[in-house]
């Protein structure tokens, strides 16, 4: 996944970003979470975004 925020092709959503505040505000609207949570889950079970949909029960 490109840095390039003007490069608007396909992203990797399989894995969640957290140190990209467009990331951010991406999968918190996705998986309806605070940052808070968002950074919590990706601690826990890493960046992986099937297993944290699964750690937040979404």
């Amino acid at each position: 996944m490109s840095d390039d925020l003007n490069n608007r092709g396909a992203q990797d959503r399989q894995r969640v970003n957290i140190n990209e505040e467009h990331e951010v505000r991406y999968w918190t609207g996705a998986l309806n979470v605070t940052p808070e949570q968002l950074r919590k889950a990706v601690k826990e079970v890493g960046p992986m975004a099937e297993d944290v949909r699964k750690w937040l029960g979404k």
